[in-house]
């Protein structure tokens, strides 16, 4: 089960499991956003490659109209997946506190 949806200040919230079965519908959502998006991880517990490239095609389509993807919030587990995926140079990570 994932949930997507727009948080206080802008913040897009994100929690759950982004995974292949869900990644269609947190792209049709991030397919929305524009500019500096901040994307609240605190709550998302498992990322799938699936997942990465929803993320990965949202930071292209941003990053063409001089905007980004930042993540916040992020547990361990997904730095661990971040790092190892190289996608720590791809974003802004912000470790959850």
């Amino acid at each position: 089960m994932l949930t997507i949806d727009f948080g206080p200040n802008g913040v897009v919230v994100i929690a759950g499991r982004l995974d292949a079965a869900q990644s269609p519908a947190a792209q049709a959502f991030l397919d929305q956003v524009d500019g500096t998006v901040t994307l609240d991880c605190i709550r998302l517990e498992y990322i799938s490659s699936a997942g990465l490239g929803v993320l990965l095609k949202t930071q292209k389509r941003l990053m063409g109209s001089a905007g980004k993807l930042r993540l916040s919030g992020v547990n361990r587990h997904l730095q661990d997946i971040f790092v190892y995926s190289g996608f720590d140079k791809i974003f802004e990570i912000e470790p959850a506190p």
